[in-house]
């Protein structure tokens, strides 16, 4: 599958290869939030588009376009008030182009909460489409300024395919009916309720390895081989060459 990023002229915005790091999980004591393997895929799940400039933008709670002003050099060219209803919207100065059958999902990335404002979250038919798109935040509180830094990302993007929902067939079942998955999931269960008690005791194998790497090592009990196609970090391909000097 190919994503094509296509260019107005020599300008290319500035974007990556999404990081699996965050400044809040860095934060944590002893890093414990990487231990949480969801989350270290989720983050990197794609490429992120990069503010050019810092702005900063301010909603006055009213319902008109207006009523959102953005400051700074990347105001205007970068974010306006188009939409109304406390609406920011980022100008996507390119046009993104998928194989058919493959749509765009475009949202904030992933497991970032920004003070003031959140991410809207758009699914747009890029096979087809020559128009560009926007990437839209609403803020949750009239009077917040809010700041969107030179590099900081505000848009996260990957492909999915079309109509893959709707193939989706949902159910419901016992899991007594299923003999072999209800064993299992006894058998992690009572593993769990075991390490996390042996936790609270001073000088134990499991104070001393500090936490569970089952699911991490894509083992589904200790000593079990680990699932063949586990992913403990994603590699994503970066757009090919860097991004000029983006413009003021």
């Amino acid at each position: 599958m190919r994503l094509t990023c296509y260019t107005f002229g020599d300008y290319v915005p500035p974007m990556r290869v999404a990081p699996a790091s965050r400044e809040w999980m860095d934060q944590t004591p002893q890093g414990f939030a990487y231990r949480c393997l969801p989350l270290n895929i989720a983050n990197a799940h794609g490429w992120e588009l990069l503010c050019p400039a810092r702005i900063t933008a301010v909603w006055d709670g009213g319902v008109a376009p207006k009523s959102v002003s953005v400051f700074g050099p990347g105001a205007g060219q970068t974010a306006v008030g188009h939409f109304g209803s406390g609406v920011l919207t980022f100008h996507v100065h390119a046009l993104f182009v998928t194989d058919p059958g493959w749509n765009l999902y475009v949202t904030g990335s992933p497991n970032t909460a920004k003070h003031g404002i959140a991410p809207l979250t758009g699914i747009i038919e890029t096979d087809w489409s020559p128009a560009t798109f926007t990437m839209n935040w609403r803020f949750t509180a009239p009077n917040i300024p809010v700041v969107f830094e030179k590099d900081e990302p505000f848009a996260f993007l990957f492909p999915v395919p079309r109509g893959q929902v709707e193939a989706v067939e949902p159910d419901v079942r016992r899991i007594a009916d299923e003999p072999d998955l209800q064993a299992a999931y006894q058998e992690w269960s009572e593993g769990r309720n075991k390490f996390l008690a042996d936790l609270r005791v001073q000088g134990s194998d499991a104070s001393k390895r500090g936490w569970q790497k089952n699911y991490f090592q894509g083992r589904a009990a200790d000593g079990v081989p680990p699932v063949p196609d586990h992913q403990t970090k994603l590699k994503l391909k970066p757009f090919p060459g860097l991004p000029p000097k983006p413009k003021a």
